[in-house]
This record gives C-alpha cells, structure tokens and sequence, in this order.
C-alpha cells in the first residue's frame, strides 16, 4: 500500500546542488536500464488495475502461470508492478520489492511506509537454502524511559485507534524498510536498482483516484494531518480540506523522494540530505532521535528456523527478534501435539474450534512483559529458543488443557500492514511483510519530503525498555517457505491484527486438511479476539455469516459476529501465498479474499 510520483524535472534543476547529494553508496547491477513504468505497459493495463483499485473482493484473487507470479493482500496494481519485474526478467526479490514500493505510493503511506518495517524470507533456488532478512524497527539509542513515551491505543472505538496522549517526537522508531529493500536486492537482484522504483515514482506524479477507503482514512486522520505545516501541504488540499473520494490525489514531493534514493541508494535517508530533515522534525517534535541513530542501522541476515508440520510439510520462517516466526512455529506444534489435524475441521466442530483459539491465545506471549507471561505459567520456560521446541509445546498444551489462559475469553452466556509473495521463472520465492505498523499514518503524522514517519513508540513502550536503547525490537510479522520433499512448494506472508490467528489456519488448510492456497484462503476464518479493557477478557470476533452459531456456542467462549465494514479494525488477519509444483512448475498464486488485492501470473 503505498504513495504517489511524477513531475520533479524543475525540482531537481534547482536543488540538487544545495541538498549536496552525496555518491552513490550502492551500484546496482550493471545492466542496460530497465523500465517498468506503467506508462509502458499494454494499452489500458494500467487503467484496468487502477480503477480495480477501487473495488473489494468477496473472494481470493487467484492466479496460474509458469514463468511468474505475484500476490498481495492489498492493492492489486502493485502486484502487477511485481509483474512486469519478472517479465522483464526480474528475480523474485526484484519482483517483491517493486510491488512493496508500489504499495506504499498506492496507500498514500497510511498502513506502510518507506521509513516502516519489512522481513523477508527467500527460497534461492540455485543453491537451495532459504535466508531470512530482518529490516525490523531499531529503538533509538538516546531514549533512556521508554516507560514515559506518550501515547496509548484502543482498537475498540474510533477515538481509541486514533491514540490518545499529545503528539511526540520520542514515538518514532528507526525504520528499516528502505535499507531492507537495498540489501535484499544486492544479494538477490537482476534489474537494476533504480528500476524497482519506476512503478511508485509513476503514480506518485501522475496521480490517483482516492478510493472511498482513503477517503475514510483522510476523514479519520483529518486534525493530525493539518497539524504540520508539511503534512497539511502533502495530504491535504490547499483550502485545508480533505480529498473525497474520486479525486485525484498526486503526491510530487514522494516521486522526487524516490527518484534520488533510486540514484543515490538508501544512504539518502539513513544519513544523508533526507535522514538529517527527519532528525529535525523528530526532535523538534520532542523526539531524542540523531543521525547516528540512521547511519548505524543495518538490515540482519540469518539462517531460518524450522518446525515439521502434518502432512509432510515442514515451514521455514523469520528466527528471533522476529518474534512472529517463534510464534508460528509454537502454534503449529501445538497443533500436532493437541491431535488437531485427527480430527474434523474446526468450522464445523466446536472442540476443533476451541483448540484453535486455546492456540492462538499464545500468540500474545511476545507482546506481555515477561512477569505476567511467568505468572500464567510459573516454572515453565518460555524463552524464544525453548519456545520452539516440541517439548515445549507438549508441557504447554497440558497447562493449556488443565485451563490455563494467558489472556481469558468471556464465558459464553448461551494490528497495519501489507504482505507480497512473487515467484520467478528459477523457482526462486520471495515472502515480505512490511508495515508503518501505526494505526493510518499515526497519530504524530510526521511526513518528511512525502514519507511518512509513524507512531509505533506510542503503545510499544513496555517492548521498548525490555528491548534496550539502540537495538532491534521484536517483531510480530509472520512470513514463511513450505518444504515438502525436500522441494519449496508455497511462499506465503501475512498480515493484519489478526495475522497469528489466521497464519495458524490457513498453515492448517493447506498441511492437515489438504487445501489449495485458495481454497485456505476462502475458507470461513477467526478474527483477533476483541479485548474488554475492564475485565480484561476476550470475545471471539468472526466475520458475518461465515460460522454455524452453534458450533461457535459449542466452545463455550463469548462470540461476536462482526460485519465486513468491521473486518479491519475488528482484527481481521490477512494471508496470501503462491503455490508451485515441484515436477510441473505450475504457480498458483492466491490473494486476500476481503480487500482490493490480487493475484498475477504469466
């Protein structure tokens, strides 16, 4: 989801020189310039997808193909950025990362941003290993009480998700996504770098219709937009209204943005002319960010790490401080040592039902403080290494049996983002999840030269003093390769409040009960829990229509129907995946069934 482009030629004449532009701190490879601007695709393409922008799905896009495919959770055009990447013959990574940049330009930087979050996991077909890539969040070295950082959230009213405490600077966090972009395509890139970005830089000139999501957005937002002079100018019309929906929103500061990070490399923010503005308005927000806080940030290589699965499966995903691929890979144990899989599935027998939501209760473990994780389950240990373990998950789901709960649900009276999966003609398999991780923009709405800067520090302020000054913070983003003989035969990334939940089902689709990545995809679905801060206990939350009433009576959980205008803010998970066939190299690409993304092939 992403932001706008075009028309910076007299920009660029007159400032250059006194932004002292410094060296290209990275070459791409050197090959004959490719471009992959949607001016140059077929006739109307462009058209076609843009005005599918504008639409939601009622089911998975869905997609087949030989030689490349691409998918999304949000934003349909992206993917077919990604698209033109493979044809021109782009790698996966290449394919990948032009579709998040294309994201972020699309969204206008509301649920992403060029200064948010990714992680990657890649399958490089040559050698056969799969590697992980963290360009998760840096604490800022000179916050010293985390503990006092303004801000709070509550995900159960409007007013709430629009955070509470006054705006500050000390909430921003040291983003990785740029960087993760420039080191994921050094190591695993074709095209040349500066051709990644054509996409977004075209829509950021050119403009785009706002949707009515948007449009929402900018109602939502409207006071903290008009709080900054930059902001107001960037996001709003020059009367101080916002864009409605089916006006054409440009975003010319972005596109000239882009066009030098494309030229210059990541160092024009982490340091450079842009990264120097972003320290200013930080700090003059309040913030205790410093240029040192950009130049010394790098993204983290790591092998994966594993766990079998039913069916002969096993995944590889993100190993800690991504804290999501820990939790993954407990939910999935936990699945094989609670006799999941042996029996019907969970939509149509209230036990199943209640294992799944026993499991992805655990999922809260890496966001509580390690005392009250300790004291719902005393002597056990619940370290990231053991956590992995399937003796672990055996201790575990007897405590969980015994009823054992890390956050309650009600007795029955009876979190922003954007994933991309792409797959080259190689059999080469890119999975990102990137995120503002911010609820639309943040509440701070600081936006330096058309990139937004979010407010994560706003209500990860307890995961902050655990993590220390200056590090990387642990990340909830699950992002993962399926193996099944020896061989890759799914790339998937998820996303949303509710992406533990619906990882955990869609895994169990596929593994235990023999689904297509389509098929998991459409199948009826859980939403994150909706929390009574009160009594601190949780409702189950499943969309309208899609579960037999009694089946949910028969978990004996409180339960909430909730409809697709609530999806999103009700804790709806999102994930998509691409499916190929070891023997035929058949690619069946499947996106978000609730949104306007999509799935595209060749």
């Amino acid at each position: 989801m992403e932001i706008d482009r075009r028309n910076a030629t007299t920009l660029i004449a007159g400032s250059i020189a006194a932004l002292a532009v410094p060296k290209p701190a990275y070459a791409a490879p050197s090959l004959a310039r490719t471009n992959l601007s949607p001016a140059l695709w077929p006739a109307n393409e462009y058209k076609r997808f843009m005005r599918a922008q504008l639409h939601d799905r009622t089911a998975a896009g869905s997609a087949m193909g030989t030689g490349g495919a691409v998918t999304v959770a949000y934003n349909g055009l992206a993917a077919r950025a990604g698209l033109e990447a493979l044809k021109q013959g782009g790698s996966a990574v290449d394919a990948a990362m032009t579709t998040a940049l294309t994201q972020i330009a699309l969204t206008a930087g509301a649920p992403v941003s060029y200064f948010g979050i990714q992680s990657l996991v890649y399958y490089e077909a040559k050698t056969e290993k799969i590697y992980t890539m963290n360009a998760e969040w840096n604490t800022v070295a000179n916050e010293r009480d985390p503990l006092s950082i303004p801000g709070g959230l509550d995900l159960s009213s409007e007013a709430g998700r629009r955070g509470s405490g006054a705006p500050s600077g000390r909430t921003a966090l040291v983003g990785g996504f740029m960087k993760g972009v420039e080191a994921a395509h050094r190591r695993f890139g074709r095209l040349p770098f500066a051709s990644l970005f054509d996409p977004a830089i075209f829509i950021a000139e050119d403009g785009m219709p706002v949707s009515r999501e948007l449009a929402d957005q900018f109602r939502f937002r409207h006071d903290d937009l008009a709080r900054l002079p930059d902001t107001r100018a960037t996001f709003l019309k020059p009367d101080g209204s916002a864009y409605q929906a089916g006006e054409i929103f440009k975003q010319p500061a972005l596109a000239e943005t882009l066009r030098r990070v494309a030229s210059v490399g990541s160092d024009y923010m982490y340091g450079g002319p842009w990264g120097r503005k972003l320290v200013r308005a930080v700090r003059a927000n309040g913030g205790k960010m410093t240029l040192e806080d950009l130049q010394r940030y790098e993204a983290i290589w790591a092998d994966p790490i594993s766990a079998s699965l039913a069916g002969g499966y096993s995944v590889f995903t993100n190993p800690w401080p991504n804290s999501g691929g820990t939790a993954l890979i407990e939910a999935q144990n936990l699945a094989v040592v609670s006799g999941l899989a042996d029996g019907p599935h969970w939509t149509s027998d209230g036990d199943a039902l209640r294992k799944v939501l026993d499991i992805c209760n655990m999922g809260y473990v890496s966001e509580l403080p390690a005392a009250v994780v300790a004291a719902a389950f005393p002597g056990l240990d619940m370290s990231p290494d053991a956590r992995i373990t399937m003796k672990h998950a055996e201790a575990l789901w007897a405590r969980i049996k015994s009823g054992t709960q890390l956050v309650p649900f009600a007795k029955n009276t009876v979190r922003h983002s954007d994933d991309v999966v792409a797959i080259d003609k190689d059999g080469n398999i890119a999975a990102i999840t990137l995120s503002i991780n911010s609820v639309i923009w943040g509440k701070t709405c600081i936006v330096i030269d058309g990139i937004t800067i979010g407010d994560p520090g706003s209500f990860q302020q307890q995961a902050i003093a655990a993590t220390g000054p200056g590090k990387r913070l642990p990340a909830i983003t699950e992002t993962g390769i399926l193996m099944k003989g020896g061989h890759p035969v799914i790339g998937f990334a998820s996303m949303g409040a509710g992406l533990h939940l619906r990882t955990f089902q869609c895994l169990q689709n596929v593994t235990a009960f023999g689904m297509n990545v389509e098929q998991a995809i459409n199948t009826a679905d859980l939403f994150a829990p909706g929390l009574d801060l009160k009594t601190m206990q949780q409702t189950v939350h499943v969309p309208q229509g899609r579960f037999n009433p009694l089946v949910l009576d028969a978990t004996g959980y409180s339960w909430k129907e909730l409809p697709m205008s609530e999806a999103r803010p009700g804790g709806e998970g999102k994930w998509v995946a691409i499916s190929r066939n070891p023997d035929t190299g058949l690619l069946h690409a499947a996106s978000h069934n609730r949104s306007n993304s999509d799935a595209v092939a060749f």
